[in-house]
């Protein structure tokens, strides 16, 4: 299964590599400008992704959720756990009602197709990887995270082996189609909120495809009951 997920990754990457060329990082007010309504409620959303985390062994890991994922997220004995909200396009209405106002602000957000609570256990590092599919980004906003000796964000991005520290409050709209990878280098949790959103400014041709995509992997996840 891991092998098959890898060719068909490869195959999708190389189709919308050929097609669209733009940088590691992008602008948010262009390419998500719905992005505010997020950033605004961040300490509301903080408290909300908190009282989960509280309950930290029914949150499923990265590979529990996606078992072809097991090489980044069961590489090192410590857990990445995710609380899953919505999967390309699909709902998981009880965790949605677990972070009303998140809930809220995603389904005023028609951009936004899958969004996690994503919860990095101390010193857990996600070895480099790349994403399969640039028809979607990924935006990032820091809710919890641990600080250096420094005073620094002590969670690190490695993308496109370019280092970015993504504090409390800050965020980041990325193409995880990038070789990326993350250390947690702290005593402490981390949560953030990731979310995928639709890439802005395609070709129609590349919209089509795109919105094929993503209502087939939703198709997949709803087939599998992921919960």
């Amino acid at each position: 299964m891991s092998l098959l997920y890898d060719l068909s990754a490869n195959a999708v990457r190389r189709l919308y590599d050929a097609r669209i060329d733009t940088p590691p990082v992008l602008d948010t007010g262009v390419y998500f400008p719905g992005a505010a309504k997020f950033v605004d409620a961040w300490q509301t959303l903080r408290d909300e992704a908190l009282a989960v985390a509280a309950r930290t062994q029914a949150i499923p890991r990265f590979h529990e959720v996606m078992p072809e994922q097991m090489s980044i997220s069961a590489n090192d004995g410590k857990d990445w756990r995710v609380f899953v909200l919505k999967v390309y396009g699909t709902d998981i209405d009880k965790n949605m009602a677990a972070c009303p106002t998140l809930a809220r602000i995603i389904a005023a957000s028609p951009d936004v197709v899958s969004a996690t609570l994503s919860f990095l256990a101390p010193h857990k590092h996600i070895p480099r990887h790349r994403g399969p599919f640039r028809g979607v980004l990924r935006y990032q906003l820091g809710l919890s995270v641990p600080v250096d000796a420094q005073g620094r964000p002590a969670s690190v991005l490695s993308l496109n082996d370019q280092e970015h520290r993504i504090g409390n409050a800050e965020h980041l709209l990325w193409d995880d189609t990038y070789p990326h990878e993350v250390w947690n280098h702290s005593d402490e949790p981390r949560a953030a909120l990731l979310l995928d959103v639709r890439r802005r400014h395609m070709p129609v041709d590349m919209r089509l495809l795109s919105s094929a995509l993503i209502a087939s992997v939703g198709m997949v996840a709803r087939w599998r009951g992921i919960d």
